[in-house]
């Protein structure tokens, strides 16, 4: 009996032996042929040409051939037509911001043609558009003749930075031709388009009609430049 015990548990110690070992086999065999994980929360690596993942880093850089969107407050110049626009909250310009002045005539056919000019002498950009009001005064303030007419024409906006001018043309047929009635103003009145309060320019080229035949005298709109 007491050899058939030994006998019995040595059998076990031998099959428990084999059976660690089929074990360390199999552990083995498993570590060398498996396929290595991705640890959750780390980038694939890139993959040139095949559509493979792109380094995170890459996602707030520019694409290549384009710029990046130009500094706030800043604005490409009128004209190109290109970047980033003008600053448009600024919107019509104001009597307080403009300066007016009269050009120097340009005759032709019989009649006399002024270029009248609003100049931007603000800090900030600011648009015209249509057609200027206008009146002839004398030196008590008051207005000679009837208001001027339109000529037909297409509005346009013009932007103005800051200096940079518009000018709409004041016509007139040429009173020694007409046979016009005449009156000699000190004073032309001008007021920006959609604006209350005018502006004042001395006037220096002489008389202009009033009353009687061809005595209209007409603006037309506003376009960029001094007119000269």
């Amino acid at each position: 009996m007491a050899y058939s015990s030994r006998s019995a548990q040595r059998g076990a110690l031998l099959a428990g032996a084999v059976a660690v070992l089929g074990l360390l086999t199999a552990c083995g065999s498993q570590d060398v042929n498996s396929t290595p994980q991705k640890v959750p929360g780390t980038a694939g690596p890139a993959t040139e040409g095949t559509g493979g993942s792109v380094p995170a880093s890459t996602s707030d850089s520019t694409p290549s051939g384009k710029t990046s969107s130009a500094a706030p407050g800043k604005a490409t110049p009128s004209g190109t037509g290109t970047g980033t626009k003008i600053d448009s909250a600024g919107g019509r310009c104001h009597t307080s911001e403009l300066r007016a002045s009269v050009g120097r005539n340009n005759p032709g056919a019989g009649q006399e043609n002024f270029p009248i000019v609003l100049t931007n002498k603000s800090a900030r950009t600011c648009t015209l558009r249509g057609y200027p009001g206008a009146a002839f005064v004398n030196a008590s303030g008051s207005q000679l003749g009837p208001d001027p007419k339109r000529s037909s024409g297409s509005p346009v906006t013009v932007t103005l930075r800051p200096g940079q001018s518009a000018w709409a043309g004041l016509t007139f047929s040429n009173p020694e031709v007409s046979g016009a009635d005449t009156a000699t103003p000190a004073t032309l009145v001008v007021t920006p388009p959609d604006e209350r309060d005018p502006l004042k320019v001395a006037w220096t080229a002489g008389a202009v009609p009033v009353s009687g035949n061809s005595s209209s005298v007409f603006l037309t709109v506003f376009g960029s430049g001094t007119g000269a």
